[in-house]
């Protein structure tokens, strides 16, 4: 009988605070590269490491913009499975909830190189390995030995599964978009216009 393939979902985690081409350019490059069935957008509820993120939208505000950011995408959905969650939010039991209703998919959790060098600082990052597949997306910023040794490290110590994942490098941070922001700076065009259009509706990070 011949074996059923396995179906592969990426998984576009942060706090999208908000969120912009950048993050859209990897999440279409990892459903390209690595054949995948579609791309959750998962914004975050409570990270821990975000514990002091007093500047921003709301936890609403961000769902807004992220559903407005991938309309028309068939291949992009929005799922707002951490921001039900009371307390911390922690990535591994996002990934431990999702197998456990989806044993048939291979989860590929799109990470940046700099996740990938603090990954080992995560909340148990043996359970992401062992629930997820990492796609690291390469940045010229950061050299491309320093992250296969990274990986190789990762690989070893946690039997990770990690391939890169080769993206345009386009440099925004959410943080400098908010920066802009509070100093009258423009943001079009570093976030699709229907976000650009709700941002200035609603006022956000002047």
């Amino acid at each position: 009988m011949q074996e059923q393939t396995r179906r592969r979902v990426g998984l576009m985690g942060g706090t999208f605070d908000p969120i912009h081409i950048g993050h859209l350019m990897l999440a279409e490059c990892a459903y390209e590269q690595f054949q995948l069935e579609q791309v959750l957008f998962l914004p975050a509820g409570n990270p821990p490491h975000k514990d002091k993120r007093k500047v921003g939208a709301t936890d609403a505000q961000r769902i807004d913009m992220v559903r407005l950011a991938i309309e028309g995408n068939p291949h992009f959905k929005l799922d707002p499975e951490e921001m039900l969650r009371e307390g911390y939010t922690y990535t591994k039991d996002t990934l431990n909830l999702l197998t456990q209703k989806h044993p048939d998919i291979d989860y590929y959790f799109i990470i940046g190189a700099d996740s990938l060098m603090a990954f080992d600082t995560w909340y148990h990052p043996e359970e992401i390995c062992r629930d997820s597949i990492l796609a690291v997306a390469v940045r010229d910023q950061m050299g491309l030995e320093k992250i296969q040794a990274k990986m190789h490290e990762l690989e070893e110590r946690f039997q990770a599964r990690i391939y890169l994942l080769q993206t345009p490098d386009i440099d925004i941070a959410s943080s400098h978009l908010r920066q802009m922001r509070s100093q009258k700076r423009s943001i079009r065009y570093y976030v699709t216009d229907p976000v650009w259009q709700y941002i200035e509706e609603h006022a956000l990070y002047l």
